[in-house]
């Protein structure tokens, strides 16, 4: 979505170049701005892109204006219910409703939720305990949520909400997570505030969660309790999932609740999914975030890299210090390690892929999108450009590789996003192809994922999926009329309303419920004191009430739709 906002008084003007290297890294961010591990995992689409073509030489359009390449949908206001909008609103914007709802996330945040990464199964790892104690805060702090919609615990610590509709249309099912990231202990000292305080200082609220995930999960709760003491009841099927070890794995819990989605509402069961994901960017109105002419941009993620950790491990016969071998296992690893930094994967730009039709919206309205690159038409020397802007955009473009070492075992893990346009079988051919002049070279067997391609007798490599947890890249959202054009137009009328705007994870276990899954958080950056997952976690207060806005307009925009 393009929008344009006044400008925050005083705000300084960034200059020409830092607001060209700004469009790099808005290209990289934008598109893929959430990270996991050493590579970028998902694909962004700007709101209001249906089509693409050649970006415009004529520089930026203005937001209010359409294009061939990436044409806006209108502002999606709630019809039938326009009373209800408005009454919320006002109530919303009151000073008690804001300090209510505050202090009901202050209350999660003190509840210490932390999933790790060496956790047990639930039932043996105590770990899990805490979970309860939020599951009563949460029954305490929404009483009637809890009394008129059906609560279900899946796999003792999974939260599924179901709020019955009136009528047969598929359910809307939005997701958000219990869990946190752990303190480390040896950073309290570096904490303003607790990191399990929820103080609000009049500004921000502090703590781990504010910005990873309570603060959604929280927002989802008041939305529902706000419509049900306003006497709404939804003729869609509204459903709410919480599951509680997204940090890590998530099978634990979305990998349940996914399980039993699927048996009570069926495949492809639901009309829509809204998990948390890519913030929403200023673009003008804070000095960080100044591209110019007050535009902004909403970048929902509609589709995931794939993932898959590749083991390569390499046995050869021992010796000793004194009469030592020619090569020994780290050697050989050393030079295999060395094959697959020399033979990156290549940077795709296709014109079927998101990372094109994103660049064509970002030609067509951002005011720094480089004037070189704005007309440019032949897509290679356009992907050429593009790759010289930033190493994000190469990160953006295809599948990326980090290495962790783990000599003492003669064995590497090289951790693979598999790009939107590849595949898993694609990265295991790849890896084979380049690992295997090497070890023709040092004859040695090659055993590449339960197939021997070549037998040697100096040693053996072996190539395997380090943990089991390959996934393939996720089915691309549609971004047509319907779930998106909704999506991408109560973003839009939230933003012309507002009077507060300043300045990832497991939807893969979900893929079976809908084809319209999007990954999106209503909020920018500098709603974020200090990003997540870090010292000095905290959320600007009134991000949350403009979330809320978000919601409860999505929510009603949604349930008075015609989609199935």
């Amino acid at each position: 979505m393009g929008s344009s906002h006044s400008p925050v008084p005083g705000s300084s003007r960034t200059s020409v170049h830092a607001r060209v290297v700004r469009s790099a890294f808005l290209l990289g961010l934008v598109v893929l701005c959430l990270t996991y591990r050493l590579g970028f995992r998902y694909n962004f689409l700007p709101v209001w892109f249906r089509a693409s073509s050649p970006a415009s030489s004529q520089g930026p359009l203005s937001p209010r204006m359409n294009s061939t390449g990436c044409p806006q949908w209108d502002a999606v206001h709630p019809v039938l219910h326009p009373g209800l909008d408005l009454d919320l609103e006002r109530m919303y914007a009151s000073e008690a409703f804001k300090l209510h709802a505050y202090n009901m996330l202050s209350g999660a945040i003190r509840i210490p939720t932390e999933s790790r990464d060496d956790s047990g199964p639930v039932g043996e790892d105590p770990v899990w305990e805490t979970f309860a104690e939020l599951h009563e805060y949460l029954e305490e702090t929404f009483p009637l949520v809890y009394q008129r919609l059906n609560v279900t615990k899946v796999n003792t610590y999974g939260l599924v909400f179901h709020w019955q509709g009136s009528t047969d249309a598929k359910p809307f099912l939005t997701t958000a997570h219990q869990d946190v990231v752990p303190v480390d202990p040896s950073t309290l000292s570096e904490w303003e505030h607790e990191p399990y305080s929820g103080y609000y200082d009049g500004t921000w609220i502090w703590g781990r969660g504010t910005c990873d995930d309570k603060a959604e999960l929280i927002e989802r709760l008041i939305v529902v309790d706000s419509l049900l003491r306003r006497g709404f009841s939804p003729a869609r099927t509204l459903v709410l999932a919480f599951g509680f070890d997204e940090e890590t794995t998530g099978l634990e819990g979305a990998g349940h609740i996914a399980t039993y989605l699927e048996e009570t509402y069926g495949r492809d069961g639901f009309a829509m999914i809204l998990d948390e994901g890519s913030l929403y960017l200023s673009l003008y109105s804070d000095p960080m975030d100044d591209f110019g002419n007050g535009v902004y941009f909403a970048a929902p993620a509609i589709s995931e890299k794939g993932y898959m950790d590749v083991r390569t491990e390499v046995s050869s016969p021992g010796g000793h210090s004194s009469v030592p071998p020619e090569h020994t296992s780290i050697g050989f690893l050393a030079r295999l390690v060395t094959a697959i930094e020399d033979n990156p994967h290549v940077p795709q730009l296709l014109r079927a892929g998101t990372p094109f039709v994103s660049t064509m919206c970002l030609a067509d309205y951002s005011p720094s999108f480089p004037e070189e690159l704005r007309s440019i038409a032949p897509l290679e020397q356009l992907k050429e450009g593009l790759l010289q802007l930033s190493p994000l955009t190469k990160a953006m473009l295809g599948t990326t590789a980090g290495v962790n070492a783990l000599p003492e075992r003669a064995s590497v893990v090289v951790n693979h996003r598999i790009g939107e346009h590849s595949s898993i079988a694609e990265l295991q051919q790849h890896l084979t192809d380049v690992l295997y002049p090497v070890a023709f070279k040092y004859d040695l067997t090659l055993n590449a994922f339960g197939l021997v391609v070549h037998t040697g007798r100096a040693g053996e490599v072996t190539l395997t999926d380090a943990y089991g947890s390959a996934i393939a890249p996720s089915p691309v959202t549609p971004t047509g009329y319907g779930p998106y054009s909704i999506l991408g137009g109560t973003i839009k009328a939230t933003v012309e309303s507002s009077n507060f705007l300043q300045c990832y994870r497991h939807t893969m276990y979900y893929w079976n419920l809908t084809k319209n899954i999007f990954r999106f958080s209503f909020s920018v950056v500098s709603d974020h004191y200090n990003g997540a997952h870090t010292v000095n976690e905290a959320l600007r207060a009134e991000a949350m009430i403009e979330a809320i806005r978000f919601y409860t307009k999505l929510i009603l925009n949604i349930d008075e739709s015609a989609l199935p």
